[in-house]
């Protein structure tokens, strides 16, 4: 379906529906009764579900060519600069997906037994060992399936070790105002209380307020670092001495450890136990509602209480111990998502210690790149020092034309980019955390901020009605919110 815009020729996808013709098929299947198919004995009829009204019917073209039109409409790595702060959108090795697919890999059944499953433990086992040396803590647990699963898991070992000592009253937890945005969540599933802690005026956690928070009711702090707004948390050993001096424990919330690997490890600092996203850091395969990876690592105290099964190795032999008097028991199926974690262990043995030292100061050295080309027409809250990973900017100097980071974001995607993460952290008013990455190129980044100058200068005017050049041009957000279709009705006569 297609039509003219006020840009030019506009291309709207029908959904299946609109596309169906009455008596299109995309198989046949053999008539009942037949030779080679016979319904009642092989599918019971109580078990045939009766026809769907209007559901559509398209031929396999139709339909393939449905879908691949759509998939032609979604902004990706393979195709574009994807510049999403703290969510960490980076380029995706093709060589790690080829070795995942390897059939020893994608063929393994996690109902094998170990001895049968030798080569992919060991391959585990390694990633175990990297993971360890890498976070600085003593032991890894790769059963979680995604980053806010570990968080989860951090946070249930720390209250499984309170419990341990008969240390019932520890109920809150202690979240900085800068920290990632699941950790509330993670706390409040565990039956803790979250108690926020304030961010002095450099953008870093006010030790004043952490002292005056910090008591014998608190399990512990939950702490992102760099924290989101793209700054290293400088005085983070004296946060951990703070907290362990009165009984809790520190969770390093990994969300942005890709700023610190090769650089320095979240164990030598104080941090108890942390997760790894493994797409931010390690470059797996990020969205969709696929399959994830949050390893956790930590440090001897919360090792009797890890998820079962534990893997381990004695006289060269791998296996899986469920010996586990103190865990707090299963936390998902099986062992992780493997074909993930394969990923994440092809990444880190291809660049090795030097390659991911590189990539974190190649990391570093984008953002900080970004940041002072753009902090003379943009605002920068934390201008004075340099950031991590990420740059954050607001809107404060637009605003006395009436422009704001929504008009900033709309604007960039009829560029040809898609939009920085906006208006998180909620500490900046008007914030836009831009994260480059160490995928991207000099003369990327110099498109984008060349783009980004370009649009600081325009007037208020210039960003009416946009975007107009993407699938979906600009929409009635308000009638949107408030009268949303959600799903489609047959037009009857």
């Amino acid at each position: 379906m297609t039509g003219y815009g006020k840009t030019g020729l506009v291309l709207t996808e029908p959904i299946l529906h609109e596309l169906s013709s009455k008596g299109n098929k995309g198989i046949d299947l053999p008539v009942s009764g037949t030779k080679d198919y016979t319904q009642d004995s092989q599918i019971p009829n109580s078990l045939l579900r009766e026809d769907i009204s209007d559901f559509p019917e398209l031929s396999e073209p139709e339909i393939v060519r449905h879908f691949t039109r759509l998939s032609t409409y979604n902004y990706s790595l393979d195709g574009g600069f994807y510049p999403l702060g703290s969510c960490t959108m980076k380029y995706n090795p093709k060589l790690n997906e080829v070795v995942s697919q390897f059939e020893g890999f994608a063929q393994a059944h996690p109902l094998t037994e170990d001895e049968d499953s030798q080569g992919i433990l060991r391959l585990l086992y390694e990633l175990q060992e990297d993971l360890t040396e890498i976070s600085g803590m003593d032991t890894v647990c790769l059963h979680p399936s995604a980053g806010s699963h570990g968080e989860l898991l951090g946070m249930m070992l720390i209250c499984a070790y309170h419990e341990s000592r008969k240390d019932f009253n520890r109920k809150k937890v202690l979240i900085p105002d800068s920290a990632h945005g699941t950790n509330p969540s993670s706390a409040a599933i565990c039956d803790l209380q979250t108690v926020t802690v304030k961010s002095g005026p450099d953008g870093q956690i006010d030790l004043t307020a952490l002292n005056e928070l910090m008591d014998e009711d608190i399990a512990g702090i939950m702490i992102t670092n760099p924290n989101c707004c793209g700054l290293f948390e400088s005085r983070f050993e004296q946060i951990c001495e703070i907290v362990h001096q009165k009984g809790g424990l520190v969770y390093f919330d990994g969300a942005n450890l890709n700023a610190l690997v090769g650089m320095a490890r979240p164990g030598d600092m104080g941090a108890d136990v942390l997760h790894f996203n493994t797409h931010k850091t390690f470059s797996t395969p990020h969205g969709g509602g696929g399959p994830g990876a949050g390893p956790i690592a930590l440090k001897k105290i919360l090792e009797p209480f890890l998820p079962k099964p534990v893997l381990v190795k004695k006289n060269d032999f791998f296996h899986w111990d469920y010996n586990r008097s103190e865990s707090i028991g299963r936390v998902r199926s099986f062992f992780g998502n493997t074909g993930v974690l394969i990923r994440a262990y092809c990444f880190i043995k291809t660049l090795g210690a030097s390659g991911l030292r590189e990539m974190t100061e190649t990391a570093v050295l984008n953002a900080n790149y970004i940041k002072n080309k753009l902090e003379n027409h943009f605002d920068v809250p934390f201008k004075n020092q340099n950031c991590m990973h990420e740059v954050l900017l607001s809107d404060k100097t637009l605003n006395e034309k009436q422009v704001t980071t929504l008009n900033i974001a709309k604007a960039l995607i009829d560029k040809g980019f898609h939009p920085p993460t906006i208006y998180f952290p909620l500490i900046v008013h008007g914030a836009m955390l831009i994260e480059p990455t160490e995928s991207e190129s000099r003369a990327t980044l110099d498109h984008f901020i060349d783009t980004m100058i370009d649009l600081a200068e325009k007037p208020v005017e210039f960003f009416e009605n946009l975007p107009q050049k993407s699938y979906v041009s600009k929409v009635d957000e308000v009638k949107a919110a408030r009268t949303p279709v959600l799903r489609w009705e047959k037009i009857r006569s």
